[in-house]
């Protein structure tokens, strides 16, 4: 891998070479012995992990503020609790010969699908659930933890994330970064039918709300107009989409930004935590060349997050249709870093189930994000900029297989935005 500094506005700023050892069936006896070390230098690590320190400032998690000392039980509970993913091996080769394993390029992948898994226990299970080890799990709990299981049938699989990025100019083996791997989200979720997510991903570090409440606003395109029960309101099918009574379709808002130019901007700083006490906070995708994390919260000046640098076994869903899940949630104490070590390009996450959900961030980020006389990391605006490509919300094509096959469907979706991020850089 290489890091090069960032160039031109909408880049991720991360630049990885092809990860020639990437899959068990790439690797020379030599090479696996050197991921083998690696792997077992992780593991030790991970079991040293330094304690959360006794203070008396709060920590934040996701939306929710924790007491260290009074609550530390409890707050670990909830970082254990969040869907973990890591490098896995031993899974089908992508692509019928491509890698069967993700170890040294899909940390950013893994870090995609926890920050959309948190995006569907919030809608299905609410932000209060939490998972107990050993404990009999909800339904829908299996049904989420099935949609990233390491299978090409799978919706949001590292098959399906990595062969989608080819169509964003990723070969398959090579390192993503946050902006990638929000684009390749939003296009796979058109195919997720059962949770039917509406994922806007801004652009020019400007947030549209007249976008988002017009694609939020209609139904899922695999629906006909027979099946619905509303009318046109100019925005879109306003009321009565199945399994939306209120209208909305759930959103996961997903804002890229460059935060400095090699290093983070002191400036940035206590607005990026803000975000992370907002209720429709799903962390930030981001972390040091080379490394991708999923950030969670933070303590003082420090960002907690989860690691996916850990290679495990792939697990597959046993046949009463439940998953093993004890390798999908991390039981050890948390990682910690100082703001400041964060590479500059990272991706914020919000969900916003309801609309109501949506308004009241939009108020939060007014009042915390937008200060006036303060540098700011990115913009809201209600009225589509007249200056921009018009904004078609994206639909399903007319595919009946996913894979390699959909790459090619779905490359002309959003040739709108890409010439736009061109014209800017």
């Amino acid at each position: 891998m290489e890091w090069r500094p960032w160039s031109g506005a909408g880049g991720d700023g991360w630049v990885g070479e092809r990860a020639q050892a990437s899959g068990d069936t790439l690797r020379s006896p030599g090479e696996k012995r050197v991921f083998s070390r690696c792997e077992r230098h992780i593991a030790i690590l991970s079991d040293s992990l330094e304690e959360l320190p006794e203070t008396d400032e709060p920590v934040w998690i996701l939306g929710k503020q924790y007491d260290v000392q009074a609550e530390k039980s409890k707050l670990l509970s909830d970082i254990s609790a969040r869907l973990w993913f890591t490098y896995r091996r031993k899974f089908s080769p992508i692509g019928g010969t491509g890698p069967s394993s993700d170890t040294g390029w899909g940390c950013m992948l893994r870090c995609g699908q926890m920050m959309l898994a948190q995006a569907l226990i919030c809608k299905h299970l609410g932000r209060d659930w939490c998972w107990e080890k050993h404990q009999e799990q909800p339904e829908e709990y299996h049904r989420i933890l099935k949609c990233f299981l390491d299978r090409k049938d799978c919706c949001y699989s590292i098959h399906q994330m990595a062969q989608m990025g080819v169509g964003e100019g990723k070969s398959i083996g090579e390192w993503f970064g946050p902006n990638t791997v929000a684009q390749v989200l939003k296009k796979l979720a058109l195919f997720d039918e059962w949770n039917s997510l509406a994922v806007y991903v801004s652009m020019d570090n400007t947030v549209v709300i007249e976008d988002i409440k017009k694609m939020c606003h209609m139904c899922p395109p695999n629906l006909t107009h027979d099946s619905l029960s509303s009318s046109w309101n100019g925005l879109g099918w306003n009321t009565s989409c199945p399994g939306h009574t209120s209208g909305w379709r759930p959103l996961l808002l997903i804002v890229p930004l460059r935060l400095g130019i090699n290093q983070i901007n002191p400036v940035y700083v206590d607005a990026f935590k803000e975000c992370f006490k907002m209720p429709q906070s799903l962390g930030a995708l981001g972390g040091k060349p080379n490394s991708a994390y999923y950030f969670i919260g933070f303590l003082g000046d420090e960002l907690i997050y989860l690691d996916p640098h850990t290679t495990q076994t792939f697990v597959d869903s046993e046949e009463n249709g439940t998953v093993d899940d004890q390798s999908f949630h991390c039981q050890q104490s948390p990682h910690r870093m100082k703001i400041l070590n964060l590479d500059p390009s990272v991706a914020l996450g919000f969900f916003c189930k309801e609309e109501e959900d949506f308004d009241n961030w939009c108020g939060l980020v007014q009042k915390e994000i937008l200060k006036p006389q303060s540098l700011q990391m990115f913009e809201l605006v209600q009225k589509h900029p007249a200056h921009w490509p018009p904004f078609i919300p994206p639909t399903k094509p007319e595919v009946t297989t996913t894979g390699a096959e959909l790459i090619e469907s779905t490359n002309n979706l959003f040739e709108l935005e890409e010439d736009f991020e061109i014209l800017s850089m």
